[in-house]
């Protein structure tokens, strides 16, 4: 391949799409096979190399037997699971559970198509033949993303569901619960951007980033969009559909040799892709730094906007190597409140923040009095919240002096063990003293020895 460097073509127009689908279909597959090999090498490199930092986190060797410091060992895992014997439990749903990896492991791959690794207005040649540095784009790109990532959650379902097992059940559903939840406040972190971009195609958002990235523009969307990613992959420390301690592997306890890898190419293939579209999203895409942009006319022509992107790439690869490292698991409880309490009301109240600044710039306010209406309108807010606090807190006190009624309260309500309700107390648990004869009595039973005679 030969890149030759377009300067004169300038770049593309938001929303000007014209550039794609002129490709010959042999152009295609090489670009196709490229986008393959780009996320199977990174995801090679990745898991040696989370192998190796989280053992430099914790002061061990890691890896260093397989290939040059252990670079191959990555690959030496792969032939393994391939070789290990391949076991179909008597239970499963044999077609559900052999479709279950194809499934979970397909989309996402689908997702690397819409993102662009190089200018669309500047075009390389390859083979002669002029074309852009990304497969195709689309009006919905972004959109077309999110399509596919949730294509993916179905495989989990489905291997936790055909397993025939309970462990398998409670890891899928625990998946299904945790990709509704992380994907609403993810959904409405894009919309932000959309809002500054004035286009959902993934092109078109990298080029109105030439003046500045939008994790600056859109600080609180990209952190909201980090926090998801990470529900969304699955990795620690939101790592609850697998949960080791408590699910003894969670939806792939049941799977073995290549099924099993093909589960955990699915997990890092989704880290590589929710990292590429933070990249194209927020962080200027294949776009130089800015000190490299502003001395450097030529740092975003030719094969060098890859060599960017790449870069951004692993930056936030090594973020979520960095997580698994240092947080330790949440509980449930945790897990949930933190998509449903805060992500999403605060991304919504971001975006409603955003649409109004838009709204007033697009009504030619100057940048003062927007800093003006939608401050003022952040104190209302919380002036308001701090009164209704106020009066709740008052209502409360009222309340605590008179006694609440204790309810009673049934341990085995409706066939199963349930906890206690608001306003139920658990009945005391008697405590038992061994009999002289090594069995267990009841204390202050009929058979409770007091003051040396037994009663």
């Amino acid at each position: 391949m030969k890149a030759v460097e377009a300067y004169g073509l300038g770049e593309l127009a938001a929303g000007d799409l014209s550039v794609f689908g002129r490709d010959p279909w042999w152009l295609v597959v090489v670009k196709a096979v490229f986008c393959f090999a780009f996320v199977m090498l990174t995801v090679l490199f990745s898991i040696v190399w989370e192998r190796k930092v989280v053992a430099w986190m914790q002061l061990r060797i890691g890896p260093n037997r397989h290939g040059p410091w252990g670079m191959l060992q990555s690959l030496a895992d792969g032939i393994k699971l391939m070789l290990k014997e391949d076991v179909i439990v008597k239970r499963a749903d044999k077609a559900v559970y052999l479709l279950a990896p194809v499934v979970a492991a397909v989309p996402a791959f689908m997702a690397i198509a819409v993102i662009p690794f190089g200018p669309a207005g500047n075009e390389i040649s390859i083979f002669g033949h002029r074309t852009t540095m990304q497969l195709t784009d689309l009006p919905i790109g972004v959109l077309y993303i999110l399509a596919t990532a949730s294509v993916g959650i179905y495989g989990i379902v489905l291997a936790g569901w055909s397993s025939g097992s309970t462990y398998p059940l409670l890891g899928g559903l625990r998946s299904c619960a945790q990709m509704i939840s992380y994907e609403i406040a993810m959904g409405v972190s894009f919309a932000a951007v959309f809002l500054y971009s004035g286009s959902m195609s993934t092109s078109a958002i990298v080029e109105a980033q030439h003046d500045r990235w939008y994790v600056l523009l859109l600080p609180v969307s990209f952190l909201v969009y980090i926090v998801a990613m990470v529900g969304e992959t699955n990795r620690a420390p939101f790592d609850l559909p697998e949960s080791e301690g408590d699910l003894v592997g969670g939806f792939n306890t049941e799977y073995s040799s290549i099924k099993f890898a093909m589960f955990m190419l699915a997990e890092y293939v989704n880290m590589v892709t929710v990292s590429a579209v933070a990249v194209t999203l927020f962080l200027g895409g294949w776009r130089a730094p800015y000190p490299v942009s502003a001395f450097w006319e030529g740092a975003n022509h030719g094969w060098w906007p890859l060599l960017w992107f790449v870069i951004k790439l692993q930056l936030l690869l090594f973020f979520f190597i960095w997580l698994r490292g240092t947080l330790p698991r949440l509980r449930y409880d945790q897990f949930m409140k933190l998509g449903w309490k805060v992500l999403i009301p605060v991304s919504m109240v971001w975006l409603m923040l955003v649409a109004s600044v838009r709204a007033l710039r697009n009504e030619n306010y100057d940048f003062q009095q927007i800093v003006l209406y939608v401050g003022g309108a952040v104190v209302a807010v919380l002036l308001l919240s701090f009164v209704a606090d106020i009066f709740r807190k008052g209502e409360r006190g009222q309340g605590d002096g008179e006694a609440a009624p204790e309810r009673e309260f049934d341990p085995a309500g409706g066939g199963f063990p349930v906890p206690p309700l608001p306003g139920q107390t658990l009945p005391p648990v008697p405590r038992r003293r061994p009999r002289r004869d090594g069995s267990l009595i009841v204390s202050g039973g009929p058979d409770t020895v007091r003051d040396g005679k037994e009663g």
